[in-house]
């Protein structure tokens, strides 16, 4: 019967632990050599940093991963509003150009009324991936400082103001 070697039996430690150059040592599959890796340049010659301060250093970088998670989410927003509003755009044109040929249409305001629910439903899209977004900044806002006008949410707002006021503008005219 054999023993298990130290390599196996040793519990997992933290990167800069006990380990050279701050790395936790990886096993070879299956071979359970631990492998070390070279000290990064940054922690080269310096002692093993606490438990503390990798968890710092871990926290904030997870509060950067949730804040482009939270850009893309509103790009995604910003797209789909988009498209909806084109869309309804494009709908409103395109049934009107057959009104205009002498097709004729279920009801006479079927192109503005086709064309006004898609860009109203796309402003509301936008206007509520913008909320959707401030709120998410805020809670983010209490644990890391960082600016709040980052180009996503500054294209989201003026996206939003544009999206009402052609929104407004088609009910104006249609009135």
């Amino acid at each position: 019967m054999t023993t298990p070697t130290q390599a196996q039996t040793a519990p997992p430690q933290e990167p800069g632990h006990g380990s050279p150059g701050g790395h936790a040592p990886q096993l070879m599959a299956g071979l359970g050599n631990p492998l070390h890796y070279p000290p990064s340049p940054e922690q080269a010659g310096k002692a093993p940093r606490t438990s503390d301060e990798l968890a710092v250093e871990r926290t904030g970088l997870a509060a950067e991963r949730t804040l482009m998670a939270a850009d893309r989410s509103l790009m995604a927003w910003i797209r789909t509003a988009l498209s909806m509003i084109s869309f309804g755009f494009t709908i409103y044109k395109l049934l009107q150009g057959f009104e205009e040929a002498g097709t004729h249409l279920p009801h006479a305001s079927s192109p503005r009324t086709m064309g006004m629910f898609l860009t109203g439903m796309g402003t509301l899209a936008m206007v509520l991936g913008t909320i959707e977004y401030w709120y998410r900044l805020q809670d983010l806002r209490k644990q890391n400082s960082f600016a709040i006008w980052r180009p996503s949410f500054v294209m989201a707002l003026l996206m939003s103001a544009i999206g009402l006021f052609l929104f407004v503008g088609i009910i104006a005219k249609a009135l």
